[in-house]
């Protein structure tokens, strides 16, 4: 009987390890090539892995809650015409190496990180879930609760940590997935709860996505010397020119957010220096010649800031087809990691939230910021005389290493020009 043992493969981006958010088969069930067999979670995105083998599943390496080192084993799968033994089903599998090549994900060996310890097959009592060997060691950490038939079941170490840490106890988690089984969504739920809440003090796991933003916010505010600059515009021609070019391209909704954009990569190309990033090691400012535009977006799983790739050589058309591809990736919670890297420059409409201004943080390492807050009717003076406008407020944050406030407030004194006349700024560029 031949068995495969299929390696965690590399994801990109320089991630390490991923979380096993769920499994899609169990132990026993016939699987095909390129079949999904488990859903994991990076340090970026949510990602779907398909097995490179077909055959029975044999054993899976890791609990939903587990995390597993990039090159360790994910899952083992025999021959389709073989019946795996009950030893072969439940045993260790402690092989390294590099993943099979899977399409758009490479190979490679990652760290061994935060590596889980498993008690052997032969240790581990009659598993409740169809799963690997940790399952008997997980559920006789329970102490009286793996003597109940019906209790609750956590295979992973750090969900049943988290969930003491918490002061929750384990037979009153209620969980939403279709084993029963009690994973990390359940055990934030469960701390998020009123109940749980007026106790006392709620403990919010720092995880996943959330530890992710939570490093490069407060990296970019450790390392980049930022400086806000800020300044008033009037939006009407902006809301104008939007409702005109709607009617104007055909079959593609024009967003504000797509015409700002668009103004934006006009203004920094008479500004390139905020399209820049500092190498601190070597000493020097990486200045791009193309723009990769981040969009600040807000979802369901936390700040993302998804890039359109060249996003200066987009015209209007273009860039709005590609904002509302990201825009529905993102609120699905189905963009891959690739969509969220390369970015040299980003765009915040923090106006979407009903604030007028904010200071925001440069996402790190690029060296600038534009944010623009909500459009609403204030008291405008026009030719002398005072009149109701559609008026917003443009920040910019910069790092002050890649060039003085000079520059920082011609650029953003140019996109506000560019807001008040966007009809002769786009005329300019075609």
């Amino acid at each position: 009987m031949t068995e495969q043992v299929f390696m965690l493969p590399d994801l990109g981006e320089g991630l390490t390890d991923a979380v096993v958010v769920e499994w899609k088969v169990k132990a026993g069930d016939t699987v095909t090539i390129d079949q999904v067999v488990v859903e994991v979670e990076t340090a970026k995105a949510s990602v779907e892995v398909p097995c490179p083998f077909e055959g029975v599943v044999s054993v899976l390496h890791g609990a939903e809650g587990d995390v597993v080192p990039v090159g360790k084993p994910l899952i083992s799968v025999t021959d389709a015409a073989s019946t795996p033994t009950a030893h072969e089903q439940y045993r260790e599998e402690e092989r390294a190496g590099s993943g099979n090549v899977l399409i758009g994900y490479g190979t490679g060996h990652g760290p061994a990180g935060r590596r889980r310890r498993r008690a052997h097959a032969s240790e581990a009592a009659t598993p409740q879930w169809h799963g690997n060997a940790s399952q008997g060691a997980h559920n006789r950490a329970t102490g009286p609760e793996a003597q109940n038939h019906t209790a609750t079941k956590v295979l992973s170490p750090i969900v049943r940590k988290l969930a003491l840490d918490g002061g929750l106890s384990l037979k009153n988690i209620e969980t939403a997935g279709t084993h029963g089984i009690i994973t990390r969504a359940d055990v934030e739920r469960a701390l998020a709860t009123p109940a749980h809440t007026n106790a006392g003090i709620t403990r919010i796991p720092i995880t996943g996505i959330r530890k992710t933003i939570a490093d490069k916010l407060s990296r970019s505010r450790a390392e980049i010397p930022e400086a806000t600059v800020w300044v008033d515009v009037d939006a009407t021609a902006l809301v104008q020119a939007r409702r005109d070019l709607d009617a104007s391209i055909d079959g593609v909704k024009v967003t504000l957010l797509a015409v700002l954009a668009k103004l934006t990569m006009i203004a920094l190309a008479k500004f390139p220096e905020l399209n820049s990033t500092v190498d601190t090691a070597a000493g020097e400012i990486l200045r791009y010649e193309n723009v990769g535009l981040g969009i600040a977006a807000q979802t369901d799983r936390g700040l993302m800031v998804p890039v359109v790739p060249q996003a200066d050589k987009a015209d209007l058309k273009e860039l709005s087809e590609r904002l509302a591809e990201l825009t529905e990736l993102a609120r699905t919670g189905s963009l891959p990691a690739a969509r969220l890297s390369g970015g040299t420059f980003t765009l915040n409409n923090y106006g979407v939230f009903g604030v007028d201004g904010s200071a925001a943080i440069i996402n790190h390492p690029e060296a600038a910021i534009l944010g623009i807050g909500r459009i609403i009717d204030r008291p405008w003076v026009v030719d002398g005389t005072l009149a109701v406008r559609k008026v917003a407020q443009l920040s910019l944050a910069f790092d002050h290493r890649v060039c003085d406030g000079g520059v920082a407030g011609g650029f953003l004194r140019t996109v506000a020009d560019y807001i008040e006349n966007p009809v002769l700024a786009l005329s300019a560029v075609r």
